[in-house]
């Protein structure tokens, strides 16, 4: 498994379920913590997906195209 397979399968959406938590963790009343660092962890999220959205999809077998064949370059 490449690097961007895993990129795509675990990283990015890992990032798009941080944000939530770290919403979930701001909006939350009984963990003061957690309270504390809600828009730490949202942040974090949020710069992890700034990265792992920028890489591209792994080509498709045979085709020599990416994720989007219709692009313009």
């Amino acid at each position: 498994m490449s690097f961007r397979a895993i990129n795509q399968k675990y990283l990015e959406p890992g990032s798009q379920v941080q944000m939530v938590l770290g919403i979930i963790a701001l909006c939350q009343p009984w963990n003061m913590l957690l309270h504390s660092y809600g828009v730490t962890i949202i942040l974090i999220g949020l710069i992890g997906f700034n990265i792992t959205s920028k890489i591209a999809p792994e080509e498709k077998a045979g085709t020599g195209q990416g994720a989007n064949p219709g692009a313009q370059h």
